[in-house]
């Protein structure tokens, strides 16, 4: 059993209780909240805890709640689960705080992963600037072309759009999406998002 508390945040019943069921599977502490208005409410007495949130919810959606947290000077790790088409949404989300994003649909040990990542945070809180220096380092190794192509990916455009912005072929934006993941080492788009947002690297 882990020492800290994974908080599911999701409107669909089904969702929350799979998820739930397969953490508690694993090993980990969960607890349920049917809203993110819920967990607000709930959210100051929380210790030693990891949020998993729902991007898009009604009422409140797991972006506000995370700016919501911001404001009150709550700090808890926190995940956002999107769907495909929502990197836009995802890199808000990130830029209010989250520490990673997954999308939709993910295997059990893509969320079980982010979560053991995120609870890092908790044990070592400043300890990302010797990370932020290395992946400030990498962005250094990327051609122009690369890091207009790796800015254009953070905002969320597509690969036909990013061609058109930048007056080459969709194929040649592959090869240059292909390039700077390998350059950054990143494992994923959300990894390769976190990494640029990190940094301060995309849009403002």
């Amino acid at each position: 059993m882990t020492d800290y508390t994974v908080h599911i945040v999701d409107d669909e019943e089904a969702v929350r209780k799979s998820l739930a069921f397969m953490l508690t599977m694993n090993g980990f502490a969960v607890k349920m909240h049917q809203s993110a208005e819920a967990f607000l409410v709930f959210a100051p007495d929380v210790r030693n805890g990891i949020l998993v949130t729902d991007l898009r919810m009604p009422e409140m959606s797991g972006v506000d709640l995370l700016r919501n947290l911001g404001e009150r000077k709550i700090k808890i790790p926190s995940i956002v689960i999107t769907g495909h088409g929502d990197v836009p949404m995802a890199v808000e989300a990130m830029k209010a705080g989250a520490v990673d994003f997954i999308e939709k649909p993910f295997e059990d040990s893509v969320i079980i992963e982010a979560i053991e990542k995120a609870s890092e945070h908790l044990a070592l809180p400043e300890a990302y600037a010797e990370e932020v220096v290395d992946i400030q380092a990498r962005l250094q190794t990327l051609s122009e072309r690369e890091r207009q192509v790796l800015a254009a990916v953070v905002a969320g455009l597509p690969n036909k759009s990013i061609a058109y912005d930048l007056d080459i072929s969709p194929r040649t934006v592959e090869v240059h999406r292909a390039n700077v993941m390998a350059k950054m080492k990143a494992k994923s788009l959300a990894h390769l998002v976190r990494m640029a947002l990190a940094a301060g690297f995309g849009p403002s």
